[in-house]
């Protein structure tokens, strides 16, 4: 019970702002679980964006300014921690061709073009998408749900098999701390949980989220040899992006 309650305050406390005891311990075992729980852990993101649009909507609010306060809202929540992460994995990609230079560019903090870029573009299409989803009946329910089965990614990027791209950093303790099946299970119920919630446009969205972030770890891993933290975050923006992006195409 200890074991999995130090997962529940990792897993919050990484992901979210809300503020929460520290875990006790913190290893490969501790990591994989918590990131097994993600989707559960960012419920208050997924509550904070179902209640800015149902607030919109009794506020007279159109669904564009809703979305624009809705996404703003969830990048508070995260601390803008995975905006972050697809920043400097654009700038890492772009930045040369060169492995070490990359992990430079990446470490470094600071924003280039590539990664000012990725970020706007991404934003757009999240709000341009939620501002679909937001137009429907339950709109604030399918976006606060996508919003938590985002957050699969992490432990697809985590999964035992994909390397880490260095050996110390944030990432390094999550990196292959989530097995394979465990993984596959998380998202067969991720893509069930679409399904019962958007029909088949929900299922689609969970298949091409999954595939979306496969592609950003394959080139991540021929580009920088593994893994980073970055590339974590990077994987939530897409999916999170891509999930909203086919619901909203129904």
């Amino acid at each position: 019970m200890g074991a999995l309650l130090d997962a529940w305050r990792l897993a919050v406390g990484t992901l979210t702002a809300v503020p929460v005891s520290p875990p006790r311990t913190v290893d490969a075992r501790t990591a994989g679980r918590a990131m097994l729980l993600a989707p559960l852990a960012a419920a208050p993101l997924g509550l904070l964006v179902a209640a800015v649009a149902v607030l919109g909507r009794e506020l007279g609010l159109t669904a564009l300014v809703t979305a624009v306060l809705a996404v703003a809202g969830l990048a508070a929540g995260s601390r803008a921690l995975h905006l972050d992460g697809l920043s400097d994995t654009a700038d890492g990609l772009t930045a040369s061709y060169d492995r070490r230079r990359s992990l430079e560019v990446m470490k470094s903090g600071t924003a280039g073009p590539a990664g000012v870029t990725a970020v706007v573009l991404v934003l757009l299409l999240q709000v341009a998408a939620l501002t679909s989803v937001l137009r429907e009946d339950r709109g604030w329910l399918v976006a606060g749900v996508l919003v938590c089965l985002s957050r699969c990614a992490l432990a697809l990027a985590c999964t035992r098999g994909v390397p880490g791209a260095r050996p110390d950093g944030l990432g390094a303790t999550y990196v292959g701390s989530v097995g394979p099946l465990a993984t596959a299970a998380l998202w067969l119920t991720a893509a069930v949980v679409a399904a019962l919630l958007a029909g088949v446009p929900g299922l689609l969205a969970a298949l091409a989220a999954a595939a979306v972030v496969v592609l950003l770890l394959r080139r991540t891993v021929t580009r920088f040899g593994g893994v980073t933290g970055d590339v974590f975050g990077a994987s939530v923006e897409l999916a999170l992006a891509t999930l909203l992006v086919v619901v909203s195409a129904s």
